[in-house]
C-alpha cells in the first residue's frame, strides 16, 4: 500500500511539472504586454503590443512605447524590442495606448493611439496616428507627421480620450477601413495610400460597446469584436454584418470577465488553418490590471458563422502544423 500511495504521489507531481512545462499562457512572461495584435504575414505570425511598466503601487497606466513578437508555430516567439514609441510622433505627448499594424503594397502601416499635445492644431485628448515601415519589425517611422485622427474630429462624445483603440481592415475589392473609439465605435474609408481618410467619419451603432474594437472579415461574414457589457470589468462582445459598413448585427458575448484585470482586448487571425483569439489579463506573478498579459487559445466557430464561447487556459495553443 506504501508503494501504490507513493507511485501516485510521485506521478502526481510529475504530472503537475508536465503541466507546468506545458502551460503557455501568458504566451509573453519577460514584461508586461497588452492590447494584442496580431498580423499572419510570409507563413508567421507578428505580435504588436503595447508595454505595461507601471508598479504594482500604481493606480493607472504607464506604457512607453509598443514592442513586437513573431512566431512560426503559435508557441515559441521571438521577442523583436522596441519598435515604436509616442517619441516618434513630433505631435504626440501621451502613453502607447492600444494599436494595430497591416501590410499594404510592400508597406507595414501601424496604427496607434497616444495622447496629442495642445497646440494651435488641438486642444489635446487622445489621437490616432500612423507609422509605416517596410519591414513588419521596423523601424518605423511618423508616416504623415501629424494625427490621422484628432479628438476635434469628433464631437459624439465629450470626454477627450474617446479617439483610441484602431482597428484597419483591407475589404476583397481592395477599399481599407478603419474603427476605433471609446464609449462609440466610428469609422471612415481609408484611401488606398492608408494615410488618408476617404469620406465622412460615421458613428456605428453598437449594442454595448465600450472600446478595442477588432474588425475583419472571415468566409462571407464580416465580424466586429469588442470590449462591452457596459460596465467594467470588460467582456467580449460581437457582432456580424454582411458587409463592412454594416447594418451590425449583435451577436452576443465570446469572453468573460478575465483573471484580475478589468479590461480585455481582442485580436482574432487564422493561420495554418486554424483560428486563434488573442487577449490580455492580469495573471503573471504581480501582475494586475495595469500590469497585462498577452495570451492566446483556440477559436472555433459554428456552421452558420458565429462564434463559439472562448474558452481561457493556462496551456494554450498547441503548436500548429504544416509549412
Amino acid at each position: 500500500m506504501k508503494f501504490k500511495a507513493l507511485f501516485l504521489l510521485l506521478s502526481t507531481l510529475v504530472f503537475a511539472v508536465h503541466f507546468k512545462s506545458q502551460a503557455q499562457n501568458p504566451i509573453i512572461k519577460h514584461i508586461f504586454t497588452a492590447d494584442p495584435a496580431p498580423l499572419v504575414y510570409k507563413n508567421k505570425v507578428y505580435l504588436y503590443v503595447g508595454h505595461d511598466t507601471a508598479t504594482v503601487k500604481d493606480t493607472n497606466y504607464k506604457m512607453p512605447d509598443w514592442h513586437v513578437f513573431s512566431s512560426k508555430n503559435m508557441v515559441e516567439w521571438e521577442d523583436h524590442g522596441m519598435q515604436l514609441s509616442p517619441k516618434a510622433f513630433s505631435w504626440a505627448g501621451g502613453d502607447a495606448y492600444a494599436a494595430q499594424c497591416i501590410y499594404r503594397d510592400g508597406k507595414f502601416y501601424w496604427y496607434v493611439s497616444t495622447g496629442h499635445q495642445k497646440n494651435k492644431e488641438s486642444k489635446g485628448g487622445m489621437a490616432i496616428g500612423v507609422a509605416v515601415s517596410d519591414s513588419p519589425v521596423g523601424p518605423f517611422k511618423d508616416a504623415i507627421g501629424k494625427a490621422l485622427v484628432t479628438n476635434e474630429m469628433t464631437t459624439d462624445k465629450k470626454h477627450g480620450w474617446d479617439d483610441i483603440d484602431p482597428t484597419v481592415f483591407i475589404d476583397d475589392d481592395g477599399q481599407a477601413y478603419l474603427f476605433w473609439g471609446n464609449g462609440s465605435c466610428k469609422s471612415v474609408k481609408l484611401k488606398k495610400n492608408m494615410i488618408e481618410m476617404d469620406g465622412e467619419i460615421q458613428v456605428l451603432d453598437i449594442k454595448n460597446y465600450i472600446e478595442g474594437p477588432w474588425v475583419y472579415k472571415r468566409k462571407d461574414n464580416y465580424y466586429l469584436i469588442y470590449a462591452g457589457a457596459g460596465t467594467k470589468p470588460e467582456m467580449i462582445e460581437y457582432c456580424m454584418a454582411k458587409g463592412p459598413q454594416g447594418p451590425w448585427v449583435y451577436k452576443g458575448i465570446i469572453q468573460g470577465n478575465v483573471p484580475n484585470s478589468f479590461t480585455t482586448h481582442p485580436g482574432v487571425i487564422d493561420f495554418k488553418g486554424r483560428s486563434y483569439f488573442f487577449y490580455h489579463n492580469g495573471s503573471l506573478p504581480t501582475g494586475g490590471s495595469y500590469r497585462r498579459s498577452i495570451c492566446v487559445d483556440d477559436m472555433h466557430y459554428n456552421e452558420d458563422g458565429t462564434i463559439q464561447k472562448i474558452v481561457e487556459t493556462a496551456i494554450g495553443v498547441s503548436p500548429v502544423k504544416g509549412k
